[in-house]
């Protein structure tokens, strides 16, 4: 009986597709939380203005709670894209260096 409904395995590209149109896009889509988007508007609109990366932004808590969801959220506000990973996947010290020369060229990243 290994048919399980719920699994944290991605079952297929569209389910993912699915589940990414179902996120906010922008802050102004992204509910609740309003003091940190109006703060995240600020830097981003000043990183924005100065043609730079935008500063270091760590997003912490329990699963659940948004972060993936704000991490892209500010990733799309930027006008780049984000590739995400988790500590447990990196386990020796060349895995992080392979997963920073696979990102796209002149792009950034947001992990």
């Amino acid at each position: 009986m290994e048919d399980r409904i719920v699994s944290g395995e991605n079952v297929n590209q569209e389910e993912v597709s699915f589940e990414k149109s179902l996120r906010p896009q922008t802050l102004a889509q992204y509910i609740g939380q309003e003091k940190v988007k109006h703060n995240l508007a600020v830097f981003i609109e000043a990183a924005k203005q100065r043609e730079e990366a935008l500063d270091h932004v760590l997003l912490y808590g329990p699963p659940g709670l948004g972060k993936t969801t704000l991490a892209m959220v500010i990733a799309n506000e930027m006008g780049t894209t984000m590739r995400t990973t988790s500590g447990p996947a990196i386990e020796r010290p060349g895995d992080l260096a392979t997963i920073l020369t696979t990102l796209e060229p002149g792009g950034r990243a947001i992990y």
